[in-house]
């Protein structure tokens, strides 16, 4: 049996959106656009809240399909305003057993011209390997997650 390494589950996405900076900073910051594009395809969001500064609170509720909630909540890291987002989702426990891995989430935002690359890179600091489907899962839900962002700024996709 191998070694279980977490980290070989970090990934970087990059994407560059036909919008300025300032736009795509505020679909990622704002709470009301937030709603609108976060999430895999067919799931919807109940809850939506950020306290974009260091120490501020992310949190965000999927509603699956089927109707099951999945939460996810975050500590805000650093803020560089319309440059740099960093949040990082703290392990969740039930008992002695992880229940959530802990990964930190980087986003960068270039400006070109009237267009914006965005650089994504998720961290997996601690997870287990029974979280390998999830972890497994990261890339596909953020790329659809993107696509989604890129529609709400007006793209075709």
């Amino acid at each position: 049996m191998t070694d279980f390494d977490p980290t070989e589950y970090n990934m970087t996405i990059q994407r560059t959106f036909d919008a300025p900076r300032e736009r795509v900073w505020q679909a990622l910051t704002d709470p009301d656009q937030v709603r609108q594009w976060w999430g895999p395809e067919g799931f919807t969001i109940s809850r939506c809240e950020m306290d974009v500064r260091p120490g501020g609170v992310h949190r965000v509720d999927m509603r699956a399909p089927d109707g099951t909630t999945i939460p996810h909540e975050g500590e805000i890291e650093e803020v560089v305003e319309s440059e740099r987002l960093v949040i990082r989702s703290p392990s969740t426990e039930d008992g002695e057993e992880l229940q959530q891995p802990e990964i930190r989430n980087t986003i960068t935002l270039v400006d070109h011209d009237d267009r914006t690359e965005l650089t994504f890179i998720a961290e997996v600091i601690t997870a287990t390997p029974d979280m390998t489907d999830s972890l497994e899962g990261m890339e596909p839900v953020w790329s659809e997650s993107l696509d989604s962002l890129a529609t709400h700024l007006g793209e075709e996709v």
